[in-house]
């Protein structure tokens, strides 16, 4: 009996794994122009040659971090992977830093880029991004760049529009956690 109920669960698990980590198709083809023109709409002073930019480099360097990070898996199982020891890097805050820290090198002058974090007061597993906004205007206001949802396969929607996670800055999560352990 414990030997079926254990294959039973682990067939749904991987099922529920395998399901997650799905990649739409459009996520498979890379849209540049259509994220350029989302960063050019973000607001009027946003410049046209920084929205190509930072489009270009989402795209390219999403993939880059895919071979340097060996994924060969879901994100979740990834996950795994790098918990256990086996991969390096790939859990999601590394994506996050590593887009982060490409993207700070091109000195942006028209655009803000954000931290974020969705699911830290729930039972979901914590997720981590980079938001891109419009100099000046809030998080709010952003497109997420999420390279970590479909193993390097970029991931973009302005933030209202990602149903999936419900997004915070970064330093208020980090607020609250410190003021959750006073």
């Amino acid at each position: 009996m414990t030997r079926i109920f254990l294959a039973t669960l682990g067939l749904i698990s991987a099922v529920f794994l395998a399901s997650c980590g799905a990649v739409p198709d459009e996520a498979l083809t890379p849209d540049v122009a259509g994220l350029t023109q989302e960063i050019q709409d973000l607001d009027a002073s946003v410049s046209a040659e920084e929205a190509a930019r930072v489009a270009q480099i989402s795209y390219s360097y999403s993939m880059q971090l895919r071979a340097e990070y060996n994924v060969t898996d879901p994100a979740l199982v990834h996950n795994a992977k790098v918990n256990r020891g086996s991969r390096p890097r790939g859990l999601c805050w590394h994506w996050a830093d590593d887009l982060e820290t490409r993207l700070r090198q091109e000195s942006l002058q028209t655009l803000t880029l954000h931290r974020a974090i969705a699911n830290h007061d729930n039972i979901r597993i914590e997720h981590s991004t980079v938001i891109l906004s419009a100099k000046g205007q809030p998080i709010s206001e952003g497109i997420v760049l999420d390279p970590w949802r479909y193993g390097g396969h970029l991931y973009w929607a302005p933030i209202e529009q990602d149903v999936r996670y419900n997004w915070e800055e970064r330093s208020k999560v980090f607020a609250y956690k410190e003021a959750k352990k006073m």
